[in-house]
């Protein structure tokens, strides 16, 4: 459920309890996971064929909004009243281990009598609501003019299933667009979490230099599967020229914004714990930053390249300082033989839906999100809904998930 994870948040001290609603607390108000847990149980137990009983609302404000700790109460107390959940069981979480602050509510959409809460018209009345908060507190609007490009959704190349071209399409194409690097190689190691890669080739036609890319599916290996394809098969969306132009554009903006800032602490926080190769790349993804390892046939890391979904910035360690080199790592991991591959995590754990996967989620609807999970259920209900989404919390979802079939298949 996702009180644990906002309670690791807390333990961390990256989160806080602001608030909760008929839920048992300790004798000094304070929370209690298993009593908070057993305010869930009755409402949980009084129907059992609710397919998805937990609703998981996030209110992400736009980082220029000043939000006391106060107001985001009342703004969850308020909204959670006009969506019909006032009655519920909820707690109302801060999270503040990001410069986009945010809060979390999670409850139940099954009432005291074990009817579930209709949540067919979910999406509009949130969008109303939402409209209305934003007036009331003085917010900025979450005008679609105003806000970011969400990534369409993306799961890694299934060269088994056929139709590669396509679906190397849509990743490259999304990726190009939607992310910053500086190189073909950076492209190269953000391409490679979704199980493709991308090669330069130049030569000369009829007296002409000319340059242009290839795409490719590989395996879990990183090995080529499947027949290369040309980008002028794709289309110049994703283009050497588009590329080179992307590459140029990214190099001036992480000259003018502050994207290391963020991923040196917590990489470097990741250096200081973990020798084994494994634990640092899950810590890293928990915090939704990715790392490829280039090595050579002896093992030795020659390269690190990170790729930051929360700035979507792609850089290799050594941007960041000499401490985040490439020899740093390969000395970090030098007694570590027991991972010799990098486990590759989706960045979102999304998954494509066919002639949609080219399609920017920029709409209250498509930015709702439900997790398939039986036991739990993820609706972003968000206030300012564009203004940001909490990557980190998906990767922990993911490993919760891991963990809890691998400790099933040990039964």
């Amino acid at each position: 459920m996702h009180c644990w994870y906002n309670q690791e948040k807390v333990k961390e001290q990256q989160a806080k309890v602001l608030f909760s609603n008929r839920i048992i607390l300790n004798r000094d108000g304070s929370l209690n996971m298993y009593l908070a847990n057993q305010s869930f149980v009755p409402y949980l137990n009084a129907n059992k064929n609710t397919e998805k009983p937990i609703l998981h609302i996030s209110i992400n404000p736009h980082p220029d909004d000043i939000v006391s700790d106060e107001m985001y109460s009342d703004i969850a107390q308020t909204y959670m009243q006009k969506m019909g959940l006032g009655d519920q069981p909820y707690i109302v979480y801060k999270h503040e281990d990001l410069e986009r602050k945010h809060i979390h509510i999670v409850t139940v959409n099954i009432d005291g009598n074990g009817r579930k809460i209709g949540d067919s018209n979910n999406f509009y009345q949130s969008k109303k609501i939402t409209r209305e908060l934003e007036k009331m507190y003085n917010l900025h609007p979450a005008d679609k003019k105003e806000q970011p490009e969400e990534l369409p959704q993306l799961k890694r190349v299934n060269y088994q299933s056929g139709d590669i071209k396509n679906q190397i399409a849509n990743i490259s194409k999304a990726l190009i667009k939607n992310y910053r690097f500086q190189s073909v190689n950076e492209f190269r190691a953000l391409l490679s979490l979704y199980g493709v890669t991308v090669e330069e080739v130049k030569g000369e036609v009829k007296g002409k230099n000319y340059s242009g890319l290839v795409y490719s599916a590989i395996d879990e290996k990183g090995e080529k599967v499947g027949n290369p394809i040309k980008a002028s098969v794709i289309g110049k969306s994703v283009g050497y020229d588009v590329l080179q132009s992307r590459q140029e554009y990214s190099a001036k903006y992480m000259k003018e914004h502050k994207v290391f800032e963020s991923p040196k602490l917590i990489v470097g926080s990741a250096i200081s714990n973990y020798t084994d190769k494994q634990a640092f790349l899950n810590d890293l993804a928990k915090n939704n930053i990715n790392v490829v390892f280039r090595e050579n046939t002896e093992g030795r890391i020659y390269g690190a390249t990170f790729i930051d979904h929360q700035s979507r910035c792609v850089f290799n360690g050594s941007k960041m300082g000499k401490e985040f080199s490439a020899n740093i790592f390969n000395e970090l991991f030098k007694s570590d033989t027991t991972n010799k591959h990098q486990l590759i995590i989706n960045p979102t754990g999304n998954e494509t839906k066919g002639s949609d996967a080219d399609k920017p989620i920029d709409s209250f609807t498509e930015n709702a999100e439900y997790n398939n999970n039986k036991e739990d259920s993820t609706i972003d209900l968000s206030l300012l809904e564009q203004h940001g989404t909490d990557y980190a919390e998906e990767a922990f979802t993911r490993r919760m998930k891991m963990e809890e079939k691998r400790r099933k298949r040990s039964l």
